[in-house]
């Protein structure tokens, strides 16, 4: 048994040694590294220059020169936004009536209807058609003529299709049974 003993204390001595040396190199690595490169430096006797490398040009001229002076600038460091450009007055060709159906698609001036048309009920006994919307708050339905959401006003509803158009009469659209 004394032989064993022996061995592990050895061994456990060794370990001692070898964690001890080794948070030594950790501490010690980079700064003696940083310090070597430094005194190669010095050592070559040049500060620094390569035999290759050459100062840049630099132009004097240039700095002496007269710049152009800032102008009146209506600047406001604190705010976010670029400054709104005038509003341009519609020329009476650029005018659209909202209430020509186009090609389906909304006027420029009004944002998409953001609902997809999910489907249709019947009823057939009572001739009633109510057309089943949703969006990412809810599932909303309703007959033509019905206003949904408080916003859209159904105009037509057809098999694969439906007709909406924003509640002021602009925006006149046509989604698919797609949802597009």
């Amino acid at each position: 048994m004394e032989p064993e003993r022996r061995q592990k204390a050895l061994l456990g001595v060794l370990i001692v040694v070898l964690a001890a040396a080794g948070i030594y190199w950790l501490r010690s690595g980079p700064a003696a590294s940083t310090r070597s490169a430094s005194n190669v430096t010095a050592a070559t006797g040049r500060g620094g220059v390569s035999g290759g490398v050459t100062a840049p040009d630099v132009h004097l001229e240039a700095l002496e020169s007269q710049r152009p002076r800032p102008g009146s600038v209506d600047r406001n460091l604190f705010r976010f936004k670029p400054r709104a450009a005038a509003p341009a007055e519609p020329s009476p060709r650029d005018t659209i009536d909202p209430a020509t159906p186009g090609d389906g698609q909304p006027p420029a001036g009004a944002p998409p209807i953001a609902l997809k048309f999910l489907g249709v009920m019947e009823a057939p006994e009572r001739a009633l058609r109510v057309a089943v919307l949703g969006d990412a708050r809810g599932i909303y339905r309703g007959g033509e003529g019905d206003i949904i959401e408080g916003r859209y006003r159904i105009i037509r509803i057809g098999a694969e299709s439906i007709e909406m158009t924003h509640l002021d009469g602009t925006g006149r659209q046509l989604i698919r049974l797609s949802g597009s």
